[in-house]
């Protein structure tokens, strides 16, 4: 194929290569080129002509010209919301089955400059096709039609050769990899929670259910068919049983378990060790959660991740600190390191989603009591304002208020703070109202709350008072307890929804079109 090119010259083509997620492979991986590392320079590619490359991808579009000589093909491999054209000859290649939207095809060529007056910037003349996957245009489930999202459900294990559910994968990559750097440039230290667990911590009694019932039920069976003389009752029994297994669904944890798990985990990492800063001691988790509710929202699904970390020797302030500086940092990421994406999306769903993330990077956050957000909005009800939910102190705030209060009133994020204790969790800090409990919510435009905590309850004698007020039994929270009898100390933290984060940043309206595989009640195949 010639030179290809070289590895030095690949290294410069991404901006912001030493922190960027999407940073370029070099040759030592792959011979194949990347086609975001052509495209996305400044110059366009320009500046590549006259190199060689092999290029990788899957044809968006084909079409056959100058009876049928050549053919134009307009790849894309991932990479990118772009696609590079490659124009092959009919002597190079047989173009019929190069065409069809779908074909996989890699190709080595020549980098050139196309003829004035076209789009493109570089083009790629191929001279050999390496490899092709073909694709009957009559069975492909992904035409080049315009495909709604809602369509593209139906085919998760291809939806991600779209423009759209690509650059979503690319945006959720750039905020996975901004997490962890946000953390780690803070000292945070990154553990692993189980994902089975007993525990239900929050009261929702939601959970799913782990069980050997089926292995159990497939003994059974072969122990009464093949032990004679079962009766026909026993063996119809038996199938049945064996039957029902498909209509169960294998469970696991219920969804903020892990906060107990990362609660004992920061206090086991920190005990007695007032010289050293809290940000050294602190840790988080990210991972997979899962909710048993029969919920068919937009808004929720039975499988999520979670980004929680757990501050040591920190107050409520500490945590509507750190809560406001990891939003800001993911929003400010996104504008570094994911413009193409976001512009995107800008152009193709929602026109402010780029200005709400340059104003969520650069304005600070209303901070505000719940009392305080409760007189706001009953005196907006006052104004004429109308909610589908009632509005009064001691309930707990509905998504329509939430976005009241972050798109109307402020029009700013706003972190609601010190909310009732009688709709929170037992493990948030009584105040000295004996009212509410340090615990606070963060706000944005578009989704409501992105993100909630609290400081942690760590006086031994308050929270035994607290499980015994909401009526759970101390014995299954003997070891949390401990936590308090030996070394107790402050500490706060909180939780971000993932999928609701990529929502805000990219303003879709379903939160199973940012999740590569969503799991919701009836839909869990593949």
């Amino acid at each position: 194929m010639g030179d290809p090119i070289a590895a030095q010259e690949l290294s410069s083509l991404s901006l912001n290569d030493a922190v960027s997620p999407t940073h370029v492979p070099n040759a030592e991986f792959s011979d194949r080129v990347p086609i975001r590392s052509i495209i996305s320079r400044p110059d366009g590619g320009s500046g590549l002509a006259g190199q060689k490359a092999r290029i990788g991808g899957w044809v968006k579009t084909g079409r056959k010209a100058d009876k049928d000589a050549f053919a134009f093909l307009e790849l894309n491999d991932g990479t990118s919301a772009g696609n590079l054209q490659v124009i092959v000859e009919a002597s190079v290649y047989e173009l019929g089955e190069l065409v069809a939207t779908g074909t996989c095809v890699v190709v080595d060529g020549l980098l050139k400059i196309p003829p004035s007056g076209t789009r493109q910037r570089v083009e790629l003349r191929a001279e050999k096709v390496i490899h092709v996957g073909p694709v009957d245009p009559a069975k492909y489930p992904l035409p080049k039609t315009k495909l709604t999202l809602e369509f593209l459900r139906d085919f998760v294990h291809l939806r991600s050769r779209t423009n759209t559910i690509s650059a979503v994968a690319r945006i959720r990559n750039a905020l996975a990899f901004a997490t962890h750097t946000f953390f780690n440039k803070h000292g945070f230290l990154y553990v692993h929670t189980p994902i089975i667990t007993t525990s239900d911590c929050e009261g929702a009694g939601e959970m799913f259910q782990v069980t050997s019932l089926f292995s159990e039920a497939e003994k059974l069976e072969k122990e009464l068919i093949q032990n004679p003389p079962p009766t026909e009752a026993d063996v119809e029994a038996a199938k049945l049983l064996v039957k029902e297994k498909g209509d169960i669904v294998s469970q696991l944890k219920a969804a903020k378990a892990s906060k107990q798990e990362i609660g004992a985990a920061v206090v086991e990492l920190k005990k007695a060790k007032d010289n050293v800063s809290k940000v050294e001691e602190s840790v988080y988790t990210f991972g997979p959660t899962f909710r048993a509710e029969n919920s068919h929202t937009s808004r929720h699904l039975a499988e999520f991740w979670m980004v929680e970390p757990e501050i040591a020797f920190a107050d409520l302030k500490d945590d509507m600190n750190c809560a406001e500086a990891y939003v800001k940092f993911l929003c400010q990421w996104l504008l570094d390191n994911c413009l193409e994406d976001m512009k995107f999306m800008a152009d193709k769903f929602d026109k402010s989603c780029i200005d709400r993330l340059k104003m969520v990077a650069s304005t600070p956050f209303v901070r505000v009591s719940y009392t305080e957000a409760v007189e706001i909005l009953v005196e907006a009800v006052n104004g004429g304002k109308k909610f589908e939910n009632e509005v009064k102190w001691g309930i707990d705030l509905a998504s329509e208020h939430e976005r009241y209060l972050t798109e109307v009133k402020f029009q700013k994020p706003v972190i609601v703070y010190n909310y009732p204790k009688d709709i929170k969790a037992f493990y948030m800090r009584l105040n000295d109202d004996l009212k509410t409990v340090a615990a606070m919510d963060v706000l944005v435009p578009k989704v409501g709350e992105l993100i909630g905590g609290s400081q942690r309850e760590e006086r031994l004698d308050v929270i035994q008072q607290r499980l015994r007020d909401i009526g759970l039994p101390p014995e299954p929270y003997e070891w949390y307890l401990d936590l308090r009898r030996f070394g107790t100390v402050k500490h706060a933290g909180f939780g971000l929804g993932f999928e609701r984060m990529i929502l805000f940043a990219t303003g879709l309206e379903n939160i199973r079109d940012v999740i590569p595989f969503p799991r919701y009640p009836g839909r869990a195949d593949l």
